[in-house]
């Protein structure tokens, strides 16, 4: 073991927490280094977390590719455009994903020679006196004492014990953005994030899709209206989606590529069976903890496999914190970028915070899904006096211009201040159009404020502002 290595701030974990907290804490002036244990496709290095290797990135090269193909034969028609037998090169689609996540790791990796962030590859286990051991993918072992040690070990996906991962056939994420073919049928088990957005993905270039979730709702997080209108533009896609189908037991049978999975489960009308080429298991993440924490730390962790912080990611050990998906909260890249740069400011005595009430929900589908603030289910629940209005994407001449008249914007106000407390939209390019919501509720604006912005027509952000004034009945191309 070499000689240990003081820093001011030791971060474990590359993802968007860790190297969000490392290029702030290292701007800030502080000694700092962060410890990854990640390779890439070609076995080396690669910085970015889950997010950027095998998640948010990857997953959104797949869809605006496979989207591009599903316009060709659904959409491209109604503008003029002809063509014979579109077809889909699958490897050649996955190597431009690959070179995308590529491009961005080495990005990374370039950001922390700039900001002088000393790189660490192995597994960072924490010790006593907030010492890491880094275990580095050579078998040598480095220990790094911090003054301060962030933890942002991310997480991974939840496997269920009758249905194991073997890369193969039964897959997570990972194995869900590197399909060789599109599979005939594909199975999915969970119509949350991931399994809408990949199954998505493979509907548009062929497979047929069948997705299981346990629940008898669909998007039970979301606003009732936003579940209800996606759930029919995906019904119309071709998606089938089964609600309060319970999965009990998932069998590959056959051998060779005569390979198929045999999926048992239970709905209200009983005990039903699935055969399918590919099954994607997409029941959530659990907080990446395990083998994390040598003994004797202090650091708590939760039945969750949470490590257990304060409002500021403080765990209640002297300069230990942690941030992203290891904690309490939205399992959210962008939540993590927030929660890192807080940490590294705190660190250096400046203020810090996060507004988890302004954290933006994006599910990239088509149309898209987003999200911030409370629901109308949730206000009543509350007892929250609250007025809304929503406007459809169908009457906004943009939307209609492109093709694309599914969803609508809802603004929903208190209904004694006019505060906005929640914005939810369901169209094209939502993902960008929820931070109107987003800003107005930061700065605690109205939705008067929001009504009076002058918006550009025609453009799609002309939804969020007769939105915003159909809360008080005078929307202009709508009747109130």
């Amino acid at each position: 073991m070499s000689e240990q290595q003081n820093f001011d701030v030791v971060v474990i974990g590359g993802g968007p927490a860790g190297y969000h907290a490392a290029i702030r804490a290292a701007q800030l002036g502080l000694k700092t280094a962060c410890i990854d244990a990640a390779l890439g496709k070609d076995g080396k290095p690669a910085l970015g977390g889950t997010c950027l290797r095998v998640g948010c990135i990857p997953s959104k090269a797949l869809l605006d590719s496979s989207r591009q193909f599903w316009n060709m034969g659904h959409i491209f028609d109604q503008h003029g455009i002809s063509f014979e037998k579109p077809a889909i090169d699958v490897k050649k689609m996955v190597a431009r994903k690959d070179g995308i996540v590529k491009q961005f790791t080495g990005g990374i990796a370039s950001l922390f020679k700039a900001n002088k962030v000393a790189a660490f590859y192995g597994f960072g286990q924490l010790q006593p006196g907030n010492v890491v051991k880094v275990t580095q993918h050579d078998g040598s072992v480095v220990e790094l004492k911090g003054t301060n040690v962030i933890i942002a070990a991310g997480s991974d996906s939840i496997e269920l014990p009758f249905a194991k991962f073997d890369g193969e056939c039964i897959v997570d994420n990972v194995g869900g953005l590197d399909f060789e073919a599109v599979p005939e049928r594909l199975g999915v088990i969970g119509a949350g994030v991931i399994g809408l957005e990949l199954g998505s993905v493979w509907n548009r270039l062929g497979a047929k899709v069948t997705i299981l979730e346990a629940l008898p709702g669909f998007l039970s997080a979301a606003d009732a209206e936003v579940g209800k209108v996606s759930a029919r533009e995906f019904k119309k896609q071709g998606l089938d989606i089964k609600l309060g189908a319970k999965v009990s037991k998932a069998e590959v049978k056959g051998k060779g590529k005569k390979k198929e999975v045999e999926l048992t489960y239970t709905d209200a009308a009983g005990e039903q069976t699935l055969v399918v080429d590919k099954l994607l298991v997409a029941v959530g993440r659990r907080a990446a903890t395990k083998g994390l924490l040598a003994e004797g730390t202090g650091v708590r962790v939760n039945e969750r496999g949470q490590i257990e912080v304060d409002e500021h990611c403080h765990t209640g050990v002297d300069g230990v914190w942690a941030v992203g998906d290891c904690v309490r909260g939205p399992m959210l890249a962008h939540k993590g970028f927030e929660e890192g740069i807080a940490v590294a400011e705190l660190i250096a005595g400046l203020p810090g915070h996060v507004n988890f009430d302004t954290i933006p929900w994006v599910i990239y589908t088509e149309p898209e899904i987003a999200w911030v603030g409370k629901t109308e289910e949730q206000l009543k629940a509350e007892g929250v006096p609250y007025k809304a209005g929503s406007f459809p994407f169908a009457a906004v001449g943009r939307a209609v211009a492109m093709a694309e008249p599914a969803g609508f914007v809802k603004v929903i106000a208190h209904a004694e201040t006019d505060r906005v407390l929640g914005m939810h939209l369901v169209g094209a390019n939502v993902s960008e159009l929820v931070h109107e919501g987003v800003l107005t509720m930061e700065f605690s604006g109205s939705a008067d404020d929001l009504a009076r912005i002058c918006h550009a027509h025609p453009s799609l952000s002309e939804a969020v502002h007769d939105a915003a004034m159909a809360v008080h009945k005078r929307a202009i191309h709508k009747a109130n």
